[in-house]
């Protein structure tokens, strides 16, 4: 018997998040976390629990503005070194967004893995802004390439990670953010002081950060003082703000 041919697989966009709005003016895609080497079909399980609480925050901020809020479905749990799996899928989900619902401001908001791969294709056409919760980042390597950041000019960048996260290191996000500064002014992190790699124990802290930010950067609206004056601020400043307990409670638009 011969050998049997591997299937092949295609990305997908998932079911919107809460009511699609009639008429879209904005789109988020979620990009769920991943692992760094895998062929295996990602685990929407893991999916779900990552994501949906971001998702729901979103499409709850963006309702009377138009905003249209989809996860995104890899082909392949891992990012897979050179072939960038994850990146590829998020490239092609902005271009979907654009097949479908024309020439509008596009956000990608990754965790973990899916940080790294909102990152990567924030470069695309569509996509003026990302966010990057835990994002997972490679170790420096002097033999190797340097993580990219030139893809991020003319983008608005946020990055929040906690600082006993074990799982990514915050350290090499608040590199790579320093990087990235240096190519583009709109780049901001916020540390979540004690707080793990799922950013639980403020995690509506980090929602209504992420919704602020999101909400400025699709749609003009004007963003909270921390984020202005983490956006304005020189690093290491605006690279290592500090996000305040109770953020959500005196957010001020």
């Amino acid at each position: 018997m011969g050998q049997q041919a591997t299937p092949v697989r295609t990305a997908g966009l998932g079911k919107a998040v809460g009511p699609e709005p009639m008429s879209v003016s904005g789109a988020v895609l979620l990009l769920p976390g991943g692992e760094e080497n895998s062929a295996r079909r990602p685990s929407p399980v893991r999916a779900m629990t990552l994501i949906r609480s971001l998702g729901r925050a979103f499409a709850r901020a963006g309702r009377g503005e138009g905003l249209a809020v989809h996860p995104v479905r890899y082909r392949y749990r891992g990012w897979n070194g050179s072939e960038a799996h994850l990146a590829a899928d998020a490239e092609w989900a902005a271009d979907e967004v654009v097949r479908r619902y024309g020439d509008v401001p596009v956000c990608l908001a990754g965790i973990d893995m899916g940080g790294r791969a909102a990152l990567r294709a924030g470069g695309h056409g569509a996509v003026n802004s990302v966010v990057a919760l835990a994002p997972w980042l490679p170790e420096e390597d002097v033999a190797a390439p340097a993580e990219p950041v030139r893809q991020l000019s003319g983008r608005r960048v946020l990055i929040v990670h906690g600082t006993n996260d074990e799982r990514t290191d915050p350290e090499l996000s608040f590199r790579f953010a320093a990087r990235a500064k240096k190519a583009n002014r709109e780049v901001c992190r916020f540390e979540v002081h004690s707080d793990g790699h799922g950013l639980n124990g403020y995690r509506e802290e980090v929602l209504c950060l992420a919704s602020d930010f999101v909400m400025g950067a699709l749609f003009g609206h004007s963003v909270s003082r921390p984020v202005e004056d983490a956006l304005a601020a020189p690093p290491p400043i605006g690279l290592r703000m500090p996000l305040a307990a109770g953020f959500g409670r005196s957010l001020k638009r």
